[in-house]
């Protein structure tokens, strides 16, 4: 049996974050060497307590969670409660969670493990705003050859913005921490909208999580019926798109996803098109390529992973 891949998981969860975490968690492949919140979706006071009380569904106290930025690096932070309700969770009745936060700062915990674990052993996986990712390559350069890669969720192109005409939200909340990332040098695999909007949470979908008859089957089914309402009436779908588990399925089934080697550019400058990655599908310009754009997903194999996944919890 091979050795569990590491990760840490970056997330201001958030439903979907949430469910990335679950299937993280249910998936033996996986080490995660800790959950770093970072302010998003919610603030950081709720995306930290968040993370706790999913690991706490999960029967998983003993994950490490930490704090970290609580707010973009050079501009105000903007949030998605209308999206995500008050708590970021709405749907199920939660818990306050009774494991602690971790005393140690996030980004320090970022690059602390970085420097302590083997070189290429590390992957991150973003979901939020890339704000700590950022933070921890400005306090430690040397980390960027030691990420085996990061696999994150954020940005859009031929689906345009879903906050914005032109921007996705994780890369919209902190443009300068995203364009600091994208130009690292750090092997990047991007899920943007392109391929979340095809993976829709259908009636039938949700249905699968609650027949599971746990848990976290029922508190799964009860996040993604109040996640979904939101872009059900935006886009007029049966279901809303569910972003951030593309992250994780794509570490245990790559094979689920097809994209493309592109140059991503993240706008930092015009207002009126702050936070669009500009990805260069066609190879039209002379910029290097510095990420794997996925566009295409198997969303039957993805949902029938995540269900197998969430019923072992």
């Amino acid at each position: 049996m091979p050795q569990p891949r590491k990760i840490i998981i970056d997330t201001d969860p958030g439903q979907d974050d949430a469910v990335a975490i679950l299937l993280a968690l249910g998936s033996s492949e996986l080490e995660i060497v800790g959950i770093t919140a970072v302010a998003g979706n919610v603030p950081l006071k709720l995306t930290e307590k968040n993370a706790r009380k999913i690991c706490e569904l999960a029967g998983r106290p003993e994950i490490k969670v930490y704090a970290g930025a609580i707010r973009p690096l050079a501009r105000t932070l903007v949030t998605a409660e209308e999206v995500h309700g008050k708590t970021g969770l709405n749907g199920p009745q939660l818990p306050e969670p009774a494991m602690k936060l971790q005393e140690q700062y996030a980004v320090d915990f970022i690059v602390e493990t970085l420097m302590k674990e083997e070189s290429g052993t590390i992957t991150l996986c973003p979901l939020g705003p890339l704000t700590n990712i950022a933070l921890a390559l400005i306090r430690e350069p040397r980390i960027a050859p030691r990420i085996k890669e990061i696999v994150l969720m954020g940005g859009g192109f031929f689906e345009g913005g879903n906050v914005t005409p032109a921007a996705e939200f994780n890369i919209y909340v902190d443009p300068q921490a995203a364009d600091l990332v994208f130009k690292s040098g750090i092997p990047i695999v991007m899920m943007p909208l392109d391929v979340t909007h095809k993976a829709l949470t259908t009636t039938k979908r949700t249905q699968a999580f609650r027949a599971l008859g746990t848990k976290v089957g029922i508190a799964t089914a009860e996040m993604l019926e109040f996640f979904e309402r939101y872009d059900e009436g935006k886009y007029g779908t049966d279901g809303g798109p569910l972003h951030d588990p593309c992250v994780i399925a794509y570490l245990l089934k790559p094979e689920l996803f097809k994209g493309r080697n592109c140059n991503v550019s993240v706008e930092t400058a015009s207002e009126l098109t702050m936070g669009m990655t500009v990805i260069d599908w066609w190879g039209v310009t002379k910029r290097e390529k510095n990420a794997m754009v996925m566009r295409d997903i198997d969303h039957d194999g993805f949902f029938a992973l995540l269900v197998e996944r969430l019923g072992r919890l």
